[in-house]
């Protein structure tokens, strides 16, 4: 493994290119949540893939798939972040997260299972918790089959964090958003009332949410009981895809609180809803899920409002 080049601020977050041979590149970040200090809540975010097959329309991993990193590939990761901060691997945060998000879908690499499997004998962390999100593509059963196994046997009472990625309740538009075979919203319901069980962290229902993508609270009680579901709501970040697809986001990233329609009918709705908001520099660092620096490298025009940082080569 070698890291090839870095972007960021220390403060907020950092983003490195690595190399994990045969010049097959990825990207793996650290980040806080100004003003939450480090030693109450650490992030990381690692890749799954080289690239992405699914080709979402608003992220940039996808269009460069290149295969799956194996587990040894993905622990790298982890471990060069964590020793970059954790030399003895002793990780004092409150919440230590691992996001299996920066690109990839996860559930098509089985590799992730075994590195779940394994996290917890690896460093001294008792804040860890695994966070895997997923558009749910045709086939990913048996891995959710194991996840739900490990979970029970490693990450139980509240410690791992499971997403369903939907971003709209049209399912043409979903399809549109998400372009392959999919998992209904009838078989996620019928994996969630599995997963969930007295003490775990409610399933999230992930809405990176573009104008004009329609959330029906109607359509989601229908399948996702609110008392093992959350709706979390995001700005759409200004990636290329975003761009090149015209889609622009529902949520102000500058305004935490608007009054939006759609929160307040899911709410009303009997659900908890997160309107999740970071840093707004986390988009000039491209740090956010699903991003990708080298999409940004290739730009023959670079888009203002995002990866405006430079990308400087790693020292060492």
């Amino acid at each position: 493994m070698k890291v090839l080049a870095s972007t960021g601020r220390e403060d907020v977050a950092m983003v490195y290119v690595v190399d994990l041979g045969d010049g097959k590149l990825i990207e793996c970040v650290e980040s806080v949540q100004p003003p939450i200090p480090r030693e109450d809540k650490w992030v990381l975010l690692v890749s799954t893939m080289f690239g992405c097959p699914i080709g979402c329309s608003m992220c940039d991993a996808g269009g460069h798939y290149q295969g799956k990193p194996s587990r040894e590939q993905i622990l790298a990761q982890i471990d060069f972040l964590v020793k970059k901060r954790y030399p003895d691997r002793v990780i004092p945060a409150k919440q230590f997260k691992i996001q299996f998000a920066r690109m990839g879908e996860p559930t098509l690499n089985p590799n992730v299972l075994d590195v779940l499997d394994e996290l917890p004998e690896l460093y001294d962390a008792p804040g860890l918790m695994p966070s895997l999100s997923t558009v749910a593509p045709k086939g990913c059963g048996d891995f959710l089959e194991r996840l739900l196994e490990i979970k029970n046997a490693r990450y139980s009472d509240g410690h791992f964090q499971f997403q369903f990625s939907i971003h709209t309740t049209d399912e043409s538009l979903r399809d549109q958003m998400i372009p392959v075979k999919k998992w209904s919203f009838a078989e996620m319901e019928a994996y969630g009332q599995r997963f969930y069980a007295p003490g775990d962290r409610k399933i999230t229902l992930n809405f990176a949410l573009a104008k004009d993508m329609p959330v029906e609270p109607g359509v989601l009680r229908r399948h996702f009981d609110p008392s093992m579901f959350l709706i979390k709501i995001t700005p759409l970040n200004p990636t290329y895809r975003a761009v090149e697809n015209k889609l622009s986001s529902y949520i102000d990233p500058q305004i935490e609180d608007n009054g939006y329609d759609i929160v307040e009918a899911l709410k009303n709705a009997g659900y908890q809803v997160i309107v999740s908001i970071g840093e707004v520099e986390e988009n000039l660092i491209g740090s956010n899920c699903g991003q990708y620096i080298k999409r940004h490298l290739s730009a023959p025009q670079p888009i203002s409002d995002g990866y405006t940082y430079t990308i400087q080569d790693y020292p060492g």
